[in-house]
């Protein structure tokens, strides 16, 4: 297995879940890593010292896209079962590497539209963060986002469009996040793709003498647990999430050694969006766990006791 960037807990949480997956096959005998470090030339590299290995299925995470085509397209041409998951390489699958394990990332934007919906069905202010400037994940739940709330007539989205760029980074989102609150006196939900990084931004509400808005974003233990501390003393503060899907490499994992064992493929290739609490209703409850570093994500198969072992 192959990351273009294998850095941060999130990170660190999927891979051990791929490779606990791994082991569940008995026919699989070892489970290597690479780790790209933010480094597409070694993200190639990485892939290629892979097949010099002799590894017989290979899970690419490509983080560097196209980039990495060619050297995805050499291993699966050596004859190693090749699976990217979760960014897209470009490519074919068939031609390329075998199968791109993907998600819908436009159903998260979808399921954030329709909770925004049932909380301001008389419309509001809504600011959408993401990462990069033109990543294709926050493009994608962009467009679910307008897909669901434009026939309403009545959200406006607000700031930098189709999203806010953070960078995923938390001190980049206490910049926009200060910066929006000082342009927009009324801002009703905030939508991050990356809901741990909103935590050290969301007291400038508080210090500007304002409720922290409702938030629609993935889950993450330091989130929930801001959220049962803040949510008293914010009256507008409401929160949903989607699951963070650090399982998504589990499925990329089930492709890769069914292919390359002659075992039954997952009916699907697609991981999908997964609702996993909602303020709002008693089936989804916000969970926190304070007795677990901030770095977990609960929605994950793998118990929050377990990734806290890692983080150590």
């Amino acid at each position: 297995m192959t990351d273009g960037f294998g850095g941060n807990s999130w990170r660190l949480v999927t891979t051990a879940s791929a490779e606990a997956e791994a082991k569940k096959c008995p026919s699989v005998t070892d489970f290597e890593y690479a780790d790209g470090q933010g480094d597409t030339q070694k993200a190639i590299a990485d892939i290629q010292g892979m097949v010099a290995k002799g590894v017989n299925a290979l899970v690419v995470f490509p983080d560097a896209g196209e980039a990495v085509l060619p050297a995805i397209r050499s291993a699966y041409a050596a004859g190693v079962v090749t699976v990217p998951y979760r960014v897209t390489p470009g490519g074919e699958a068939g031609e390329d590497y075998d199968v791109f394990v993907d998600t819908d990332f436009a159903e998260a934007g979808k399921n954030w539209g329709e909770w925004i919906k049932q909380i301001l069905p008389d419309g509001g202010n809504i600011l959408f963060l993401s990462g990069p400037p033109g990543n294709s994940q926050g493009n994608d739940e962009a467009e679910g986002l307008h897909e669901v709330l434009d026939p309403e007539g009545k959200y406006n989205f607000i700031g930098e469009q189709p999203f806010e760029v953070t960078n995923w980074d938390p001190a980049e989102t206490q910049k926009v996040l200060t910066s929006a609150i000082s342009q927009n006196e009324q801002i009703d939900v905030i939508v991050s793709d990356f809901g741990p990084s909103l935590v050290g931004a969301l007291p400038v509400f508080e210090q500007s003498g304002r409720s922290i808005p409702a938030i629609a974003a993935s889950d993450g233990n330091v989130l929930s647990c801001f959220y049962e501390d803040h949510k008293a003393d914010n009256p507008d503060f409401k929160l949903f999430t989607v699951s963070t899907q650090n399982d998504h490499s589990r499925l990329a994992i089930q492709q890769a050694v069914a292919r390359a064992t002659g075992g039954e493929e997952p009916d699907s290739s697609t991981f999908p969006s997964l609702v996993f609490e909602d303020s709002e209703s008693k089936d989804k409850p916000v969970q926190c766990k304070k007795d677990l570093p901030d770095d977990v994500y609960l929605s994950a198969e793998m118990p929050g006791e377990e990734q806290a072992a890692l983080l150590k």
